[in-house]
C-alpha cells in the first residue's frame, strides 16, 4: 500500500529559508486578515492543511500567534518586539531621512511633530534652502487648531472632539460661526488626507501637513512643509498635498502601517 506524502511539507523541511518565509507569510496573513482559520490560511496561501497548521502551530508555540475559538490573531510577543523596535529606532531617526529628502525636493522647510497633552510639539526639521525659509524649534509647543499639524494630528477624531480642540484653543476665532467653519473645513482636510495653515496660525507661514500612522492605523504623528506665501501659493499647497501625504506613508511604513490599517474616522 503506498503512502501518501505530503511533498510540500518534505520540500520544506529540506530548505529553512522557504520554511521561514512561508512563516511569515503566514504571520502577515494573519496581522490582515486574523482571527482567521487554518481553512483560509490554507486557501489563501495555496498550502495543504497540515503544512498551515504547522506552520500556525509553530508561530503559536513562540507566541508570535495565538489560537482562539475565532481562529489565530496576533501573539503578544509581536508587542514585544514592537516595542523593542521603536525603542531601537525612535520616531525621529526613521523619519529624518525622509524629511531631508523631501526638503531637498521642493526646497521648503520639513517638520515633523507629535501631539502632546491636547497641543503640537515639534520634534525635528530640516531647513530649506531659499532664501528666506520658514525656521521652528525643536521642542516648541503650538496649538492644535491653527496650525496644519495639529489638524493633520486630529483628523481621525470625531466632530465632538475637534469642537472641544476648537473652543480651547485661545488663539481660534471666537464664535459659532467660526466653529461651522472651521469644522467645515475639517472635514475636507480628512477626505483629502491632508491639512493646510493659510497663515493662521504665523503671520507670513503657510504649511501643508499629513498625518503619519503606526501598525494600527492609528495617527501618532505628522509632517509638514512650511514656506512664505511668495513660494507657496493656493495652487503650489494643492501641489505638495500628493508628495507630503506620500512621505508620511513612507513614514509609516517604517513604523508597521500597511495599506488598510487606516483607522476609521469617527464621524
Amino acid at each position: 500500500m503506498d503512502a501518501k506524502v505530503d511533498f510540500s511539507e518534505a520540500d520544506d523541511a529540506s530548505r529553512p529559508s522557504q520554511t521561514l518565509r512561508r512563516g511569515l507569510d503566514v504571520l502577515e496573513l494573519i496581522a490582515r486578515r486574523g482571527p482567521i482559520g487554518l481553512r483560509e490560511i490554507s486557501q489563501r496561501m495555496t498550502l495543504t492543511r497540515s503544512t498551515a497548521h504547522r506552520l500556525a502551530s509553530a508561530l503559536a508555540e513562540r507566541d508570535l500567534a495565538r489560537l482562539t475559538a475565532r481562529g489565530y490573531e496576533l501573539g503578544p510577543k509581536l508587542l514585544a518586539l514592537a516595542e523593542t523596535a521603536r525603542l531601537q529606532r525612535p520616531l525621529t531617526v526613521l523619519a529624518r531621512p525622509h524629511l531631508e529628502a523631501l526638503a531637498r525636493q521642493h526646497l521648503d522647510a520639513v517638520n515633523l511633530a507629535i501631539r502632546d497633552d491636547g497641543r503640537v510639539r515639534y520634534v525635528d526639521q530640516t531647513h530649506g534652502a531659499r532664501r528666506m525659509t520658514v525656521r521652528s524649534v525643536v521642542g516648541e509647543i503650538r496649538p492644535m487648531a491653527t496650525t496644519a499639524l495639529g489638524r493633520a494630528l486630529l483628523l481621525d477624531e470625531s466632530e465632538a472632539v475637534w469642537r472641544k480642540v476648537f473652543a480651547e484653543d485661545p488663539e481660534a476665532p471666537r464664535g459659532q460661526n467660526a466653529v461651522l467653519a472651521w469644522v467645515a473645513r475639517m472635514r475636507q482636510f480628512r477626505d483629502q488626507g491632508a491639512a493646510f495653515d493659510v497663515e493662521e496660525n504665523a503671520d507670513r507661514v503657510r504649511c501643508v501637513a499629513a498625518p503619519i500612522r503606526e501598525a494600527s492605523g492609528r495617527i501618532v504623528a505628522a509632517i509638514s512643509i512650511s514656506s512664505l506665501p511668495q513660494y507657496l501659493d493656493d495652487a503650489r499647497m494643492a501641489e505638495l498635498v500628493e508628495p507630503v501625504t506620500e512621505t508620511a506613508r513612507a513614514i509609516a511604513r517604517e513604523l508597521g502601517w500597511r495599506p488598510g490599517a487606516t483607522g476609521t474616522p469617527p464621524r
